[in-house]
């Protein structure tokens, strides 16, 4: 497993955008931008089971992460890695901290019937661009 720099890590916690790449049954990518996270060794998503990309992580765990600085396109770090683990177990309390990060409150609007899924990446390669 790639390890992150501790400034990397933090990146990933910033209210930057990211593109996740998963592979669809028939080999071609499938992109789409989500928000992220990092648990100290994981890149994190949180998904509703309802997109197509959970389905094509479960499919198959190879997936790359493109996160891109919100003030300068310039500087980003992209991650290969691979799902280690999908589970509901926290997803609703994380996806509350996550709308904290990105929208600037402490609640987060589900809709009926959602159910949010924890998703854990082991980065294998990490590529950093002005990302120390």
């Amino acid at each position: 497993m790639a390890k992150l720099s501790p400034s990397q890590g933090r990146f990933l916690q910033e209210p930057n955008y990211a593109v996740v790449a998963a592979l669809r049954e028939d080999g071609s990518p499938h992109q789409t931008i989500v928000w992220v996270d990092w648990d100290g060794d994981h890149v994190l998503l949180n998904l509703n089971t309802w997109r197509a990309k959970l389905q094509h992580m479960e499919n198959d765990g190879r997936v790359s992460v493109l996160v891109v600085d919100r003030d300068d396109p310039y500087r980003w770090i992209g991650i290969e890695g691979m799902v280690v683990e999908t589970t509901e177990e926290g997803a609703a309390e994380h996806i509350v901290k996550q709308a904290g990060v990105y929208l600037g409150r402490d609640s987060y609007d589900f809709k009926p019937g959602e159910q949010r899924i924890l998703v854990r990446i082991a980065p294998e390669r990490v590529e950093p661009y002005k990302v120390d």
